[in-house]
């Protein structure tokens, strides 16, 4: 039985994966590296900020301090504000799917590997931001996906918020990646991909359904996804 739905973000409600690639290049730039676009999506993409330049750092050999990590992750999180002011789409279908899940009083959260003001900042014109009652980021957990902790986490803050007792195989994750795919897999949880970053062939492996947009999918199917 469906008793609550979790999203992912970045690539999933909010087209702003190319946000976080441009502001932390923009901040990598400062030490005299560029990272291209299609190693990142390959190698780094579904990291939380700090995993991404530890990883980068340990991989280019770039030997850089534990103040230098911190200023680069200030310098990152400034350039994506700055950036998500005047550039952070809410993808097309998201608010119509948000709709029709409130109307039928099912719990929602997000659980992403991002940061919470930069979700805030995105959501905060898109007309729906209220409808999450429990949001899970990259400050509330020490392993990100595909580590299983921010899903269990958000499970855990959703039953907190309502007062109730669901269970992981009650809840339908919504990921637009495979290491999303495989932290909501590995707690437990049902699956739907949508194919907003990845193609259909890559989500498949992982997924019980997937689709091209959140708005095809119906309350019925959603029921079906938790049988």
């Amino acid at each position: 039985m469906l008793k609550a739905v979790i999203f992912d973000f970045d690539g999933v409600v909010a087209d702003s994966e190319t946000l976080h690639y441009n502001a932390l290049n923009m901040a990598f730039g400062t030490r005299g590296l560029h990272m291209p676009k299609d190693i990142h999506w390959q190698k780094y993409l579904g990291y939380t900020d700090l995993e991404n330049v530890l990883a980068v750092n340990d991989d280019y050999q770039m030997n850089w301090t534990q103040d230098d990590i911190h200023q680069l992750l200030e310098l990152k999180c400034a350039n994506f504000h700055a950036l998500a002011r005047t550039d952070a789409p809410i993808i097309d279908g998201v608010e119509e799917f948000v709709e029709m899940l409130v109307d039928a009083h099912i719990p929602l959260a997000i659980c992403s590997g991002a940061i919470r003001e930069d979700i805030r900042i995105m959501l905060e014109h898109s007309g729906f931001g209220n409808a999450f009652q429990v949001m899970v980021t990259a400050e509330d957990v020490e392993k990100g996906k595909p580590d299983p902790q921010g899903y269990l986490l958000a499970l855990a803050k959703l039953n907190q918020k309502t007062g109730s007792t669901i269970q992981a195989c009650e809840c339908v994750v919504v990921e637009d990646s495979m290491w999303g795919l495989q932290a909501a897999k590995s707690a437990g949880m049902h699956r739907i991909g949508v194919t907003n970053t990845y193609p259909a062939e890559n989500l498949l492996p992982l997924s019980e359904a997937v689709v091209e947009r959140l708005d095809v999918i119906t309350m019925a199917q959603l029921e079906a996804v938790c049988q």
